[in-house]
Parts: C-alpha cells; structure tokens; sequence
C-alpha cells in the first residue's frame, strides 16, 4: 500500500501507487507548477497533469511530494529546500512518479517568488529534458545517497 497523500483544498486523500520499473520520456514542453512556502501546489499546468496523470482537482492544494519516487534521495531535497529558502534558485535531477506508478526523469529548477517587501510567498518550479547519460550517473549518485541514509 502507498503512501496517503491529503490534499488540504478538497480534503481527498489519494493514494500514491506502487513504483512500476517503467519510463515515460519527458519529451518536452513546458511543465510548469507552483507552490506556496510549505510545498502545496497552488498551480500545475496542463502539460504537467498529462505526465504526472493526476487531474487538477487532485493537484491544486496537494503536497508536491505528490509526484515523488521512492528512489530519490531525502537529502537531496533537504539541499533543494535549504537553497529555496535561502531566496536563492536549485536546479537537479529528479526522477519522479507518475499516478500510475511509473516514472519519468526531468531536470528541475526551482525559484521563489517575492512579494513587494521581498518576502519569499511561494515558488515556480520548470522541467527541462534531461541528458540520458547524466541519468545513469545520478541514479548511481542517488542510490550512494539512500544507502547513506540507510546506514
């Protein structure tokens, strides 16, 4: 059984599904979402819902670990929040999950958004095709990383 996700908006809980060991390229296109400071989306375009495969109902007011795949490391976000917060952009590899259960690899760039004060209220996140031969090396990187934080 997956993890239970609960979108605060609606107050459906959706049930993230089993990892299924098959790709779905990213072959482009803008997928774009965004988030307000604590991670729940607030808007995800049209192309991100057709790759993720969850409706707009679901996404607006979910947790954008919606979407996360068990083999990405813990730390590697605890990098990516560390910088966001900081007002700073991250961009990385991320190899997500789709709602039924297979995955995609995307490099991701996160910024935060401001206010008139300066005032971090939110960020945009964009997806890039990723370079095939770079996934091998952050699968590689990736699972060095979930040893480590299993050790």
């Amino acid at each position: 059984m997956g993890k239970i996700i609960k979108n605060i908006q609606t107050g459906q809980t959706i049930t993230k599904p089993e990892p299924v060991d098959q790709e779905v390229l990213f072959k482009g296109g803008v997928m774009i979402t965004e988030t307000d400071t604590a991670g729940i989306i607030t808007y995800a375009n049209r192309k991100f819902r057709e790759m993720t495969g969850y409706t707009k109902e679901e996404l607006i007011g979910s947790p954008h670990n919606i979407n996360r795949h068990p083999d990405m490391p813990k730390v590697a976000f605890a990098k990516m929040w560390e910088t966001i917060k900081r007002g700073e952009m991250w961009e990385g590899y991320v190899k997500n999950m789709r709602k039924d259960g297979r995955y995609y690899w995307v490099i991701v760039w996160i910024k935060p958004k401001f206010d008139e004060e300066g005032n971090i209220v939110g960020y945009i996140a964009g997806r890039k095709v990723p370079d095939r031969e770079m996934i091998a090396n952050m699968e590689r990187e990736y699972r060095t990383m979930r040893e480590q934080e299993q050790a």
